[in-house]
């Protein structure tokens, strides 16, 4: 007879379904309060966006923490035969996991993104360009603009680091914590650049958030399914 692992396991279905849902449900209230057009225009008008162009925004939040972001996962990459630090706690199949969730997440939202319809601020009429708003929900229907929008790609260029949490956290509870507070910060921060720049709304840096955060956990609950406990109860004849 086995025993399912206890509700306060790391690896319980309740635990980490939480973990999945309670972001999406955040992410859905952000869209049904409509605050994307309203949080634009603190940095935006019908003549566009003054600071679309700003060296600090575009040159080193943008283009700069791309080329870094791609630097580290790429020396990422490279631990998985030669791991440092703390990853020299895994296992190289861990750690290729690991990495490949990151991949794998970049993958997701460049592929949602090849996908969509939905158009930058900066396309808007409202912000001085031809199209029109329509929400990133209305499949298929086209606003006018070059579309390719949702969600956010730069964003997901410190998002997809959260792939590392949730198997840094089985080793080292601590600096995973650490860590994750670390990319959520550095995402966030991305993608307020690109929103004041007229890139993004914040709905795309949300999501994009949420669908890497996803992809880390879906792929660690695939690839590390927990061993059965065997139970201390003698079996019956």
């Amino acid at each position: 007879m086995n025993a399912s692992p206890p509700a306060s396991s790391p690896h319980s279905p309740l635990r980490w379904v939480t973990a999945l849902m309670v972001p999406l449900a955040l992410t859905l209230a952000w869209d049904l309060t409509g605050l994307d057009l309203a949080l634009a225009h603190l940095s935006g008008n019908a003549q566009g966006f003054a600071l679309r162009d700003q060296w600090w925004l575009s040159g080193v939040l943008h283009q700069g923490a791309r080329t870094l972001g791609w630097a580290v996962l790429l020396g990422l990459t490279l631990t998985i035969w030669r791991p440092v630090g703390l990853l020299t706690s895994l296992t190289r199949r861990e750690r290729a996991w690991m990495v490949g969730s990151m991949y794998l997440a970049l993958l997701a939202v460049v592929t949602l993104k090849g996908l969509s319809t939905t158009s930058c601020p900066w396309d808007l009429q409202v912000f001085g360009g031809s199209a029109r708003h329509v929400s990133h929900w209305a499949w298929g229907q086209l606003d006018g603009g070059g579309g390719h929008c949702f969600p956010a790609g730069h964003a997901s260029t410190a998002f997809a680091f959260l792939g590392a949490y949730p198997w840094l956290r089985r080793h080292h509870a601590r600096a995973a914590h650490g860590w994750l507070m670390l990319v959520l910060v550095l995402g966030t921060v991305l993608g307020l650049a690109q929103q004041i720049r007229g890139a993004h709304f914040m709905s795309h840096t949300l999501w994009s958030a949420w669908l890497c955060w996803a992809v880390a956990l879906l792929t660690h609950r695939w690839t590390h399914q927990p061993q059965a406990v065997p139970s201390t109860t003698p079996a019956l004849s």
